[in-house]
């Protein structure tokens, strides 16, 4: 239990080390369910609180923009009724304090008229008068520019109009007004309440939508799980046909294929277990008769043992070849086993593997070509190229009419160096050649076990052109001929 226990004043307190919590997060935050869950909702909700806020500004600009422009207009009617009732001389007018009593009230703002010496002959709220104002809005406006500024922090809008006499360009004072905004905030606070609202529900909506999309996500790899699972215990072999979209059905044709080559692999491995015992129990079986004969016979002339003697060498060594092809292709099939790389060259090479495949072609009368289109080396295992092209031309050879040919020839290009192997044997059959690669696969089984085939030469020479990064290929016509390909890379380079 991952969790410390004490007692504290009789009660009993659990504390946790954190591990168990952080391996919860973690996996709800890997859960992709969860992820589909949070990416709907952000999708939905991000947008939205977005859209509000930008409504809301955009309000709040246009209002300001209006309430603003709504006030520079009546500064510049009372400028005007200032100027033409030469207010300066007498400010008792009751006709222009009225006016500007009126905006006051109107707009629950604040008036005041500046003279040209910065002193403010009246002030709306009474309280200013006398006093002089200095203000930078203030000394602009006197040289000729009016200015507006909107105090969103304290909620007003100040504006300011030069008073000037008629018919002069003479600034004679300044009119500040100062408009409160809290009926602009008011709306901003409405437009805030009810979008809110509107978002809440846009959210309950979008949670709703966003569980029922991460389930329509995750059932089908639920489903796919679920198969997957129950052909690993062995409870089916159900095909997967989980088509709902697009990478889920290329997931089920993924794992189709990657199913039906483990069944392959599967089914190859238990018929090659079962050749292996049959290849290594019918040398055994054919000593084991040779070996009861004679104890079973008495008195058998000297000629008659050794008969029997050299019978069951042929099958020691027939054994001992299995075995040592065996243990060949076991080293080949080893993953990350070791090359011997070294610069070597082909040409002479295949001219070595030939010479001392000759004595079989002779007793077969079968002549042996090489042609070389130029000369070759390349970073490759002598050893191990050197079984596989040797299996090669010794099958060409033995599976040959009497009387045939072998052509061996050797290519090369920038990248790749070529062998091709041709023979004018006795061909394989087209359904038959997907097949040639496999373990003690034989075309006709009882023809190669008389000629002395085990069934590994080939799967062997594919093992040992793979290790090389390489590719081999076979053509064939049945009664005509078969021909490998080889393609080796000339510079051997390890994954």
């Amino acid at each position: 239990m991952n969790q410390n226990t004490y007692i504290r004043s009789g009660e009993w307190v659990i504390i946790s080390r954190g591990k168990n919590t952080f391996s919860f997060k973690k996996k709800i935050f890997n859960n992709l369910r969860f992820r589909i869950f949070i990416i709907v909702l952000l999708a939905g909700l991000v947008p939205s609180v977005v859209a509000l806020f930008g409504i809301v500004k955009v309000y709040e600009s246009r209002a300001v923009s209006l309430r603003t422009a709504e006030i520079q207009n009546q500064c510049t009617i009372l400028t005007n009724q200032i100027s033409a009732s030469h207010y300066f001389e007498d400010i008792s007018q009751e006709v222009v304090n009225d006016s500007l009593n009126q905006l006051t009230n109107i707009y629950n703002g604040r008036v005041m008229v500046i003279d040209d010496q910065l002193r403010v002959v009246k002030d709306t709220y009474s309280l200013d008068e006398g006093k002089l104002d200095v203000s930078e809005s203030v000394v602009r406006c006197m040289k000729g520019t009016s200015t507006n500024n909107y105090d969103k922090k304290n909620h007003y809008i100040e504006v300011t109009a030069p008073i000037t006499i008629p018919g002069e360009d003479q600034i004679r004072g300044v009119m500040l007004a100062s408009v409160s905004t809290d009926s602009i905030e008011d709306s901003l606070d409405v437009l805030y309440t009810q979008g809110s609202v509107i978002i809440g529900l846009v959210m309950i909506f979008l949670m709703i939508v966003a569980v029922f999309a991460a389930d329509r996500v995750v059932r089908p790899l639920h489903q796919i799980a679920a198969t997957i699972e129950n052909v690993s215990a062995g409870y089916s072999d159900d095909v997967l046909h989980v088509d709902t979209f697009t990478e889920t059905k290329s997931i089920s044709e993924a794992i189709n294929k990657m199913m039906g080559r483990l069944k392959l692999l599967d089914d190859s491995r238990e018929e090659f277990v079962s050749n292996v015992s049959h290849e290594l129990k019918t040398p055994m079986t054919s000593m084991k008769v040779l070996a009861d004969s004679l104890l079973e016979q008495e008195n058998l002339p000297v000629e008659m043992y050794q008969e029997f003697m050299g019978d069951i060498a042929k099958e020691i060594d027939r054994e001992n070849k299995i075995i040592t092809d065996l243990l060949s292709l076991v080293k080949m099939d080893k993953k990350g086993q070791t090359l011997n790389i070294e610069s070597v060259n082909i040409n002479e090479l295949l001219e070595q593997i030939l010479k001392r495949l000759k004595p079989i072609a002779e007793k077969k009368n079968v002549e042996i070509v090489m042609e070389s289109f130029r000369p070759v080396t390349a970073e490759i295992d002598e050893t191990k190229l050197s079984l596989a092209i040797s299996n090669l031309v010794e099958n060409a050879v033995k599976y040959n009419h009497d009387n045939g040919w072998v052509h061996v020839s050797l290519n090369a290009d920038h990248k790749f160096f070529y062998v091709k192997v041709e023979d004018s044997g006795i061909g394989i059959p087209k359904e038959d050649q997907a097949h040639v690669f496999e373990r003690f696969f034989r075309v006709d089984k009882s023809h190669s076990r008389e000629i002395g085939g085990t069934g590994l030469g080939l799967a062997i020479a594919r093992n040992a052109v793979i290790a090389h990064r390489g590719a081999i290929k076979v053509y064939s016509e049945e009664g005509e001929g078969t021909t490998f390909t080889v393609r080796i890379p000339l510079i051997y380079t390890a994954s």
